[in-house]
């Protein structure tokens, strides 16, 4: 049997047909699990309980295990959840003054090695499939029911890189984006990359409505090497190539992602720096306070200030970013490294 949340709905309309359904019957079942959060087929009562029973020989809507929940004092909720092979992963619930955004994981550990996160730590395992990152949404889905409120904003920055699993990500933002699934607009979808170069042009040329945000971090390549090993294989030029051919391709602004860091990547000169590396492109940077773990000798900047405003200064588009969850365990990774045994709790 198979997860129902792996299939779009197309791929699921084929399945339907291969194993004897009508192709209409894939509306009926999106309506009742993405709309209606129903996960039972026997409550599914515009469905024959014959097309029901046989329902349930091919295709499973079995929930995730919650291991851990942290509730924070300003509504942020941080999930972790098991997978039936066991292995862990987290989610995050995020409250907005537009509405309720999730950060759901891709993959089970990362290899990206980014020095400054604690994701990082647990090297990758597996990617996840489609059905597991619905089932991210959809588990936060049912804890939001009780207070009748929805998920209406995606970014897909947790754990994992997204595009080191393109195909089944991609399949994801097909479900939560059908009008007959969740619903939740392209433009309220933001998918993070550290820089995969060729994945990149590969997104531009879907041509989605998606968002796109790049984590930089660094105004150079030495910095960047320092921090990112992904720049050595895909340093600052070949990055910036791929960014200008997303950007003609699609028109759309993207996010540049930059947690600053004491005395490694914030001062004026890096901000100067930064300034004029994406000075002209159609784009805005997003500053975020980094969330120092024990692991490495990272701290927080102490001049997040300045940086902004020397940004600002140079005519660059940039926010502070608003910091959830901070009297949690709020750090992308952190709370499934403490309870793996890899964070000193």
């Amino acid at each position: 049997m198979q997860s129902f949340f792996d299939f779009t709905k197309e791929k699921l309309q084929s399945s339907l047909v291969e194993n004897g359904f009508k192709r209409y019957l894939a509306d009926q079942l999106f309506d009742w699990v993405y709309v209606k959060n129903i996960l039972s087929f026997d409550e599914m009562t515009n469905i024959s309980k014959g097309d029901r029973e046989k329902l349930k020989e091919f295709y499973t809507l079995s929930e995730l295990e919650i291991v851990v929940q942290q509730e924070s004092k300003d509504g942020t909720v941080k999930f972790l959840f098991k997978l039936k092979d066991g292995l862990k992963i987290e989610t995050v619930l995020m409250r907005q003054n537009y509405g309720n955004s999730v950060c759901v994981t891709t993959q089970v550990g990362c290899n990206m090695a980014c020095t400054f996160c604690a994701s990082g730590l647990l090297k990758k395992t597996r990617n996840l499939s489609t059905g597991e990152i619905v089932a991210q949404v959809m588990m936060v889905n049912r804890y939001l029911q009780k207070a009748q409120e929805r998920v209406s904003h995606i970014v897909v920055m947790g754990i994992g890189e997204p595009f080191d699993n393109f195909e089944n990500v991609i399949d994801f933002v097909k479900v939560i984006n059908d009008p007959k699934g969740y619903q939740i607009g392209a433009r309220h979808i933001t998918i993070s990359t550290c820089g995969l170069v060729p994945k990149i042009k590969q997104f531009a040329d879907l041509n989605l409505q998606v968002n796109l945000a790049i984590s930089l971090h660094a105004p150079n390549n030495a910095i960047r090497n320092q921090l990112m090993p992904i720049n050595k294989a895909y340093p600052l030029e070949k990055l910036m190539e791929a960014i200008n051919y997303y950007l003609e391709k699609t028109n759309r602004r993207i996010t540049f992602e930059y947690i600053l860091i004491n005395n490694v990547n914030d001062s004026r000169e890096n901000a100067v720096e930064l300034a004029k590396l994406i000075r002209g492109m159609n784009a805005y940077v997003n500053l975020i306070p980094y969330n120092a773990v024990a692991e490495n000798d990272y701290q927080r900047s102490t001049r997040i200030e300045e940086f902004f405003t020397t940004l600002q200064n140079n005519r660059i588009n940039c926010i502070v970013r608003r910091e959830f969850g901070h009297d949690i365990d709020a750090a992308c990774g952190q709370l499934r490294a403490k309870n793996e045994g890899v964070l000193k709790k």
